[in-house]
C-alpha cells in the first residue's frame, strides 16, 4: 500500500469496517451502557461521523432526525447534515447539558475512545475494525452495500474529494455479494 492512500483493508488484508453482524451486535450491547455513552455511541453509528465531530456536537446542532456537525478535517469551517433515526435525534435531545454548556458531552476524546472500544468488546467484536473508525468506516460500507448515491454518501461523511469516498466500493465478500445481488 503506498503511503497516503487509504483503503478499507489495513496492509495484512484485514478489514477496518465492521460488518452488518457486528453492527447488530454492537447495536443489542449498547442498552446496557450508561445513557451519555449510548447517545455517543448511537450517533457515531448511525451518522458515520469521527469521534471529535461528535464530541463537539452540542443541543443546536441537532434537529429531529438530523445532525449538523462541523467538519474538523478540512481548514476551513465547513458544516455538514446527517439525517439520522429520529430516535437517535430523541436519544440527545434527552441528555442533560447544563445551560451553559455548548456541547453534549465534556469528555476527552481518550475517554470517548474508551466508550467505544467498552462496548466493542461487549458485543465481543475485536480485531483491526473495533474502534471508533471502525464504526465511520462501516457507515461507508453500508452505504454503499444499500445504494446511496456515492455524492450523498460524501456528502454525510464529510469528505472533500469523491475518491475519498470511492474507496467505499471496495467491498469484498458479503458487503461484495450484497452489491452484486442488486445487479442480478
Amino acid at each position: 500500500m503506498q503511503k497516503g492512500s487509504w483503503h478499507v483493508y489495513d496492509e495484512k488484508g484485514r478489514r477496518k469496517y465492521i460488518t452488518p453482524a457486528e453492527r447488530v451486535r454492537f447495536l443489542a450491547s449498547m442498552p446496557a451502557e450508561p445513557p451519555e455513552r449510548y447517545a455517543f455511541c448511537m450517533l457515531m453509528v448511525f451518522a458515520g461521523c469521527r469521534i471529535s465531530e461528535a464530541l463537539a456536537t452540542g443541543p443546536a446542532h441537532v434537529e429531529p432526525g438530523r445532525v449538523r456537525f462541523r467538519t474538523l478535517k478540512r481548514r476551513r469551517l465547513h458544516f455538514r447534515t446527517v439525517p439520522v433515526p429520529l430516535f437517535v435525534t430523541d436519544l440527545l435531545l434527552a441528555l442533560p447539558v447544563p445551560e451553559c454548556a455548548e456541547r453534549f458531552w465534556t469528555v476527552h476524546r481518550t475517554t470517548a475512545y474508551r466508550w467505544v472500544k467498552h462496548a466493542m468488546r461487549y458485543a465481543e467484536i475485536d480485531g483491526i475494525q473495533a474502534c471508533p473508525k471502525g464504526l465511520r468506516h462501516g457507515f461507508g460500507i453500508r452505504a454503499a452495500v444499500k445504494g446511496v448515491p456515492p455524492n450523498m454518501t460524501q456528502k454525510w461523511l464529510g469528505h472533500a474529494r469523491p475518491d475519498t469516498t470511492a474507496i467505499y466500493m471496495e467491498a469484498s465478500g458479503a458487503e461484495e455479494r450484497q452489491i452484486a445481488e442488486r445487479m442480478f
